[in-house]
């Protein structure tokens, strides 16, 4: 498989799942492992271009395909617009759920450049945060929305949602 544009080779169990290779054969531990029923959101990486949760695809089923991790959004030596903006508008407080947030968020941006609070809200459903309430989250991705347009002074950093 492809992982964040490196090919890996490696001999795996059957049943090894996608976030445990990852993270323990890989060393890429910015994928999160936290429920392992799917529920959390945590481990959300991108597989073949769609955000996909690691814990529910087996690694080998990941063979041949094209795997992202919240460590392949950093481009260059430069953080990607939604990391920045989750750090200008606080949308991490744990951090537990954010690379999970983050590549989630990210895909929504690809498909969608200005998307509307519900829509940034139905995007993250799928998410868990027990910390920050989602304000912050969703504020984090209209700073991104707009950093990319090249008009953020329309989103302000500090405004409640």
């Amino acid at each position: 498989m492809t992982v964040n544009s490196d090919e890996v080779t490696r001999e795996v169990e059957g049943r090894l799942l996608l976030v445990h290779f990852l993270r323990d054969h890989l060393g890429l531990t910015g994928t999160h492992w936290g429920c392992d029923t799917s529920n959390c959101g945590a481990c959300v990486v991108w597989l073949d271009g769609e955000p996909v949760k690691s814990c529910t695809v087996l690694a080998a089923m990941a063979g041949g395909h094209e795997v992202r991790t919240v460590e392949g959004l950093e481009q260059g030596g430069e953080l990607d617009p939604i990391q920045q903006g989750f750090m200008q508008c606080h949308g991490l407080q744990c951090g537990f759920c954010t690379p999970g947030m983050l590549m989630t968020t990210r895909a929504l941006l690809d498909r969608n450049q200005n998307p509307t609070e519900a829509e940034i809200r139905e995007a993250i459903s799928g998410q868990i945060c027990r910390c920050t309430g989602y304000a912050t989250i969703v504020r984090s991705v209209q700073w991104a929305a707009a950093e990319q347009a090249g008009t953020r002074t329309t989103v302000d950093a500090g405004a409640q949602s």
